[in-house]
């Protein structure tokens, strides 16, 4: 057994100069480093208070903007976009009613209607100058209607004699109701009544009729048409022209007003119930209004024509709120009755997030500036009355929109403070690259000679080294000139100790090629393999072989090729303790297993390996005690193992015993730690392992080998 001696002493690290010679450079570097740090902590500083300045005008402007929404959420328009979240935004055709902030319309008085629906901004304003409100309203005693006013543009009205079904040649409407599966078509054509004389609009009545067919353009009533009891509808229309001018035939501003019943909400008043208001199918209701003047087939008003102004809703009112800020919208149910209807989800309003570029590393900066009161959330909350329910209005405010204004600032301020970080580094490079970086690398290529002179390899590591180019008339120049000289003589002593090398690899070639001579007569004296004699003299002429022609016997090792074969390492295992005494190791035990164990194995080799082994066994049992052989066989390989009684192996030394060059025992004993290490190198070749471990009484080696096919 190996004990562990460091016969090959480890390569000294890299040679660190002491903290005394960056003295110079420390200085120069703190002191730029320290100027580059106050330039940036001077911008900080300055974004900072930037950053409080902008944290304190957002939180005026907050509640500014938290008193004009509540305002417009008060007035009538901003009530029509509570009771209606849902509302179309004026591109879906058919339209839908609204639910209005009143009860009901005065539909029958101009003035009145106009200014209802103008109160509560519910009219869709069309590209050719035409307006339409389409409401809805209760009523304790029908359940509910449906209301339309608007206003066109069009000549002088013309109206329906009484008893007439032909109405292709007056003004008339077209009303088509889509609800619950069902549809109900109206014509309401237009008739006259007398205007006094002082008043300055036309004013008549629209009189409803149940359009049981689709009549081509509304030209004729059905047969036997009576009036719709609950339909009403009335037209006005201005003396004056729209343009201001005084022909006949301009065109004027026409008003119409028509409550629509709706057989649906007469009938849920008839049931056990109370009918829920507003109903949930509102927005399937679906209207279709047309106006026609005489001997016209297109209408001169169609609510399905494109390109309508929508009314306020709560989604136009989103673009009044700052980038991230949000208004929540809940409905209370303060008022409601029906024990059904629980609080219903918010609706949430978000402005659209401004789409800039931006930093993300200067963005996390400003993000990261401390702020008084910054942590601290905005957020205002007011609770809205409307006839039908409350409502709680939450207004949060979003401070990420101070981050990204600061850090547009900020992107400006970037090119000053980069123009002054720039000087600096350029008075920086201007020392470092004139006077810091010569001495850093005269320290390296000093260094570097004392690290690679203590390599196996000097001689082509010292080859690309140089301080040629250093030299100068200058103090650094002068020292790298002496460097230079002291690097050229080492190069001339790893010259002549490369050239006494050759001379000794010559000399071993020579005692290689004298002793295998004799070698040669000893064969042919013991020829009878079955000789103990012949087994020795064969593994000499192989160890000679190995070492023929090569200085380095650990080279030689490495290089080393095997022929594999077939062996019975039951009966190899008999062979070698049966020979050992005849090596000097005495006293080897084996049990055999009594059949062939075939392995794939260099027979010399491994004999070679075993015996280093049992070498280091015998060195360290105690006298009197035997080496004992084992084989193990498992799935795919077998084990030998090899057991001596003696003291333990340190464990951080059981893998460093197997390197070369590693033994507790003086080399002029004939100890050079080669045994294990051959041991290895063979064993790794025949493709196996050898591994050592202590056990209870000793020590024990594992070789472990490939099986080979029987």
């Amino acid at each position: 057994m190996k004990r562990l001696k460091l016969g090959v002493p480890k390569l000294p690290a890299f040679p660190r100069p002491g903290l005394a010679s960056f003295r110079r450079r420390l200085l120069f570097r703190g002191a730029f480093l320290l100027l580059m740090v106050a330039t940036l902590a001077l911008a900080v500083a300055l974004l900072q208070e930037e950053k409080q300045r902008s944290y304190d005008n957002y939180r005026d402007n907050f509640k500014k903007t938290q008193a004009e929404i509540m305002a417009r959420l008060r007035h009538p328009a901003g009530q029509l976009a509570l009771l209606n979240p849902d509302a179309q935004d004026g591109s879906v055709r058919p339209l839908s009613p609204l639910m209005l902030p009143y009860a009901a319309l005065d539909f029958d008085d101009l003035n009145k209607a106009q200014q209802a629906v103008e109160m509560a901004g519910c009219s869709l304003q069309y590209e050719d100058g035409s307006s339409l409100c389409v409401a809805i309203g209760s009523n304790p005693f029908a359940g509910g209607f449906i209301y339309l006013v608007g206003s066109f543009l069009d000549g002088e009205v013309v109206g329906r004699e009484e008893g007439a079904t032909e109405i292709g040649d007056v003004h008339r409407a077209r009303v088509t109701l889509d609800m619950r599966g069902t549809q109900t078509r109206w014509l309401a054509p237009y008739e006259a009544q007398n205007a006094a004389p002082y008043t300055t609009l036309l004013r008549g009545r629209l009189t409803g009729f149940v359009d049981a067919e689709d009549s081509v353009a509304a030209n004729l009533l059905p047969q036997h048409a009576r009036p719709v009891r609950d339909f009403r509808g009335w037209l006005w229309q201005g003396k004056l022209c729209a343009d201001n001018s005084e022909t006949e035939d301009c065109l004027k501003r026409t008003y119409f007003s028509i409550r629509l019943p709706v057989e649906a909400f007469a009938a849920e008043l008839f049931q056990k119930r109370w009918p829920k208001w507003p109903p949930d199918d509102l927005n399937g209701i679906k209207l279709h209004v047309e106006l026609f003047a005489p001997n016209r087939e297109a209408p001169v008003f169609d609510s399905n024509n494109p390109g309508a102004t929508p009314p306020l809703t709560l989604n136009g009112l989103a673009q009044t709120l700052l980038p991230g800020e949000k208004l929540h919208i809940r409905r209370m149910n303060a008022l409601k009755k029906d024990s059904r209807a629980g609080v219903q989800k918010p609706i949430v309003l978000q402005a659209p997030q401004e789409d800039e570029a931006l930093s993300p590393w200067l963005h996390k900066l400003v993000r990261h500036l401390p702020v008084d009161g910054y942590a601290t959330p905005l957020e205002g909350r007011e609770l809205i009355h409307t006839n039908l329910d409350d409502y709680e209005v939450v207004l949060i405010g979003d401070l990420r929109s101070i981050d990204r204004s600061i850090s547009i600032v900020a992107t400006r301020m970037l090119w000053f403070v980069g123009a002054m970080l720039l000087a600096i580094v350029i008075a920086w490079l201007i020392i470092e690259i004139g006077l810091i970086r010569r001495i850093a690398v005269l320290t390296k290529r000093a260094a570097a000679v004392s690290y690679n002179v203590q390599d196996a390899r000097i001689e082509r590591r010292l080859a690309d080294l140089d301080l040629s180019d250093l030299r100068g008339k200058d103090e650094l120049g002068i020292l790298a000139g002496g460097l230079d000289d002291l690097l050229q003589r080492v190069k001339d002593d790893v010259q002549r100790e490369r050239i006494r090398t050759e001379q000794e690899h010559d000399m071993w070639q020579a005692v290689g090629h004298e002793i295998m001579s004799p070698l040669q007569s000893l064969m042919v004296l013991h020829p009878d393999e079955s000789d103990a004699s012949h087994r020795y003299v064969k593994r000499m002429q192989q160890a000679v072989r190995v070492l023929y022609g090569t200085a380095s016997p650990s080279e030689a090792l490495e290089a080393t090729t095997l022929q594999l074969d077939v062996v019975d390492c039951d009966e190899f295992l008999r062979n070698v303790a049966a020979n050992a005494p005849f090596a000097g190791i005495p006293d080897v035990r084996f049990a055999s297993l009594g059949r062939p164990v075939p392995v794939r194995a260099d027979e010399f080799s491994l004999e070679d390996a075993v015996t280093h082994v049992l070498r280091n066994a015998d060195r360290y049992r105690p006298e009197g005690t035997p080496i004992t052989l084992t084989l193990v066989e498992s799935d795919g390989t077998v084990a030998v193992g090899i057991h001596n009684r003696g003291p333990a192996i340190p464990d951080e030394l059981l893998e460093k015993i197997f390197e070369y060059g590693v033994s507790d025992a003086a080399p002029e004993n004939g100890n050079r730690g080669q045994g294990l290490f051959v041991a290895r190198t063979y064993m790794a070749k025949m493709g196996g392992t050898i591994a050592a471990e202590n056990v209870v009484d000793g020590v024990a080696f594992t070789l472990t080998l490939q099986r080979a096919a029987a």
